[in-house]
């Protein structure tokens, strides 16, 4: 693997396909262009070469900082090894340089094997992680998009929102995910919820159900559920049956939260 430096104009540069962050904070963003437009950009980004343009391995937020404060060109380390090399270097990079979320990870890796750059054993190799681990975080996506919101804004543990996804009642689902964020759900509380719900569906739905993920907390011996009208978590022997139509569950919390 050898790397050139060269300095090269920021309208030659483009960002990488396999970028792992879904967000930058712009005040990160803005103090670090005034810091390069002050003393400059003291450490190069990673490129490498694509036809008659640069795409970006390494430092994303370096470039955006410098197009912000008006430099023409930058300095650049142009990688000249091969791509999966240079994808390595890119999760190093966001993994292990920066906080990504758990979403932008789980897009970072499924972004790098549908591309077709690295496959499953390689991206486990690259992240020093086990090819289950790997499939976990492609199984991520699949989730509904109100549950990958949650755990993308950081408002509830992966562990947790893993019961809430298999929730296939969007309505009571958006209830339980509230109450969960509202709470601070636990994984061992949201996996009684999961078991609560479960027990309100017909049998033979029930009993095709997918088993909650690997590693979740033991249930406890007496389920807990929110009350649907004022949210409180109680035990599911505590509550009464109400025969509900999603509907008017939904017209209920949006009393509710008025």
């Amino acid at each position: 693997m050898t790397e050139t430096r060269l300095l090269i104009k920021l309208n030659r540069i483009k960002f990488g396909e396999n970028l792992g962050r879904l967000d930058f904070d712009d005040d990160d963003i803005d103090d670090l262009a005034v810091s390069i437009g002050r003393i400059g950009l003291i450490n190069p980004i990673i490129v490498r070469k694509k036809g008659d343009m640069f795409v970006i391995i390494a430092g994303h937020r370096r470039f955006t900082a410098a197009k912000k404060c008006g430099l023409e060109k930058i300095p650049c380390y142009v990688h000249e090894g091969k791509e999966t090399d240079a994808t390595e270097i890119t999760i190093a990079e966001n993994l292990f340089r920066t906080d990504l979320t758990p979403i932008e990870t789980a897009c970072m890796v499924n972004d790098i094997i549908n591309n077709n750059i690295m496959d499953l054993d390689q991206v486990a190799a690259a992240m020093h992680r086990s090819r289950r681990w790997v499939q976990s975080q492609i199984d991520l996506l699949a989730w509904p998009s109100d549950v990958l919101e949650i755990v993308h804004q950081g408002k509830l543990s992966v562990s947790a929102a893993s019961n809430l996804a298999l929730v296939e009642d969007e309505t009571y689902r958006n209830f339980l995910t509230r109450n969960a964020v509202d709470s601070g759900a636990t994984a061992r509380t949201t996996a009684a919820w999961l078991q609560a719900w479960r027990a309100m569906a017909p049998p033979e739905e029930a009993l095709s159900a997918e088993p909650l993920p690997g590693g979740s907390a033991v249930l406890p011996a007496a389920p807990q559920a929110p009350c649907l009208c004022c949210g409180d978590i109680k035990r599911t022997d505590a509550l009464a049956t109400v025969l509900m139509c999603p509907r008017c569950i939904g017209a209920i919390r949006n009393a509710e939260s008025r």
